[in-house]
């Protein structure tokens, strides 16, 4: 949470993630950052360079967890979390990411360590996650997507 909370900070986001003040937002601070008007030897340069990274990561993060692009994506992450079984899972923090079988990944933020515990020593680990976490906690497709070959 603290990276979602980062990002809307950046970019100020007070709730819900609008993507054309967004866009509009992105643009403003891209043109204010952008490593191109400063000069080569000057060390705003270098913190430009820094700062348009954040601004451009901060962006295709805030548009991936934005209640459009959710919906627009809603029916595939149902079929997921419906037909397909947990491969693999990992929790860093207060970020569970959770890789399916067909071949997504998808990271849910602020799972508490507890939910991360009861989800190890359930015996239906994909029951569990499908009642407590897949639906109660902010998410987004992650780019680790597995290539089906």
């Amino acid at each position: 949470m603290k990276r979602v909370n980062e990002y809307k900070k950046l970019f100020s986001v007070e709730k819900e993630i609008d993507l054309k003040t967004l866009k509009t937002t992105y643009r403003n601070l891209v043109k204010e950052w952008h490593p191109d008007k400063f000069m080569d030897g000057d060390s705003m340069r270098e913190e430009a360079e820094e700062k348009s990274r954040k601004i451009i990561d901060g962006y295709h993060f805030l548009v991936s967890i934005a209640p459009e692009t959710k919906a627009a994506n809603q029916e595939a992450y149902n079929r997921t979390i419906a037909e397909s079984g947990i491969a693999d899972f990992q929790h860093k923090g207060l970020l569970l990411e959770v890789s399916f079988l067909d071949g997504t990944t998808y990271e849910y933020f602020g799972v508490p360590k507890n939910v991360y515990v009861k989800l190890i020593n359930s015996d239906r680990q994909f029951r569990f996650a499908k009642r407590s976490i897949f639906n109660s906690y902010l998410y987004r497709k992650s780019k680790k997507d597995i290539e089906m070959a």
